[in-house]
């Protein structure tokens, strides 16, 4: 039986104790007041269910309804050299597996960084989806599997049009996908935190206990970003989607975050 911690749906092989969980025990996240809890995977999916939304004809994204967990939503990107799942949610339930077959099923699965990890192991086997995680973040995986593929570097050409970029900040190997499509669509996880007026960018090394990054670091994924063009950009939670001129709001943001520990410093 596979047991997910319900602060952060990290699931947890059945012969591991569950009174802590890695991932929330590190100060990236959070253990809650009332302690650790426990849901079974059969028993989420009995009690939980995906909604589904349609940003463009190749882009759709899916989050748990209720809330679960972190509460982070994934896309299915369908291009035509394949589909990519983007990030990953703990509920994958049947109605789920029945409408991404559908869709052409998983050709490949990527996440930004292990808070998102949850049931990767689960997705990636009922799709036959290689599943590729930055060798940076590899500690945080609690549960293995033999469609993990580790990439290196800062670079990983999924398929074409379709690239990983390692970006760090908030974790080591803390990755985007960029989509070479159009003005190009970027899709950021929380490595890139979308503010809640969807009109700018922040960074964070810690977004619940809100301890920021080093001016040094925001600075590194600026440059990283340079050469990068992207029109759009959507974040991990719903709501958070920049639809034009995503690359010059998040320079800018970066701009104004530099700007703002500077002032501070002096």
């Amino acid at each position: 039986m596979t047991m997910l911690c319900t602060a952060c749906g990290t699931a947890y092989a059945s012969d591991t104790p569950n009174q802590h969980c890695k991932i929330c025990e590190d100060e990236r996240q959070y253990v809650p007041a009332a302690g650790q809890g426990w849901i079974a995977f059969d028993a989420l999916r009995a009690s939980y269910a995906n909604k589904w939304t349609g940003h463009s004809d190749a882009l759709l994204s899916l989050k748990t309804v209720p809330e679960f967990a972190i509460n982070q939503r994934a896309f299915l990107l369908r291009t035509p050299h394949g589909n990519v799942l983007w990030d990953c949610i703990a509920n994958l339930d049947d109605a789920t597996y029945t409408l991404i077959v559908a869709l052409g099923g998983i050709d490949a699965i990527a996440i930004s960084h292990p808070h998102y990890y949850t049931t990767m192991q689960e997705w990636a086997e009922a799709f036959n989806a290689p599943l590729h995680l930055h060798a940076r973040d590899r500690q945080w995986i609690v549960r293995d599997s033999p469609y993990i593929r580790f990439w290196e570097g800062d670079s990983l050409a999924l398929m074409p049009s379709v690239t990983l970029l390692r970006l760090g900040g908030h974790f080591p190997g803390g990755s985007v996908l960029h989509w070479d499509e159009g003005e190009g669509v970027m899709l950021a996880g929380d490595i890139i935190q979308v503010t809640p007026g969807a009109h700018g960018v922040s960074f964070m090394w810690s977004y619940p206990n809100m301890l920021p990054l080093s001016a040094a670091t925001v600075g590194d994924i600026l440059h990283r970003l340079d050469d990068v063009t992207f029109g759009q950009l959507y974040g991990a939670f719903e709501g958070q989607d920049i639809r034009e001129q995503a690359k010059e709001k998040v320079m800018r943001s970066g701009e104004t975050y530099l700007a703002c520990l500077r002032d501070h410093q002096a």
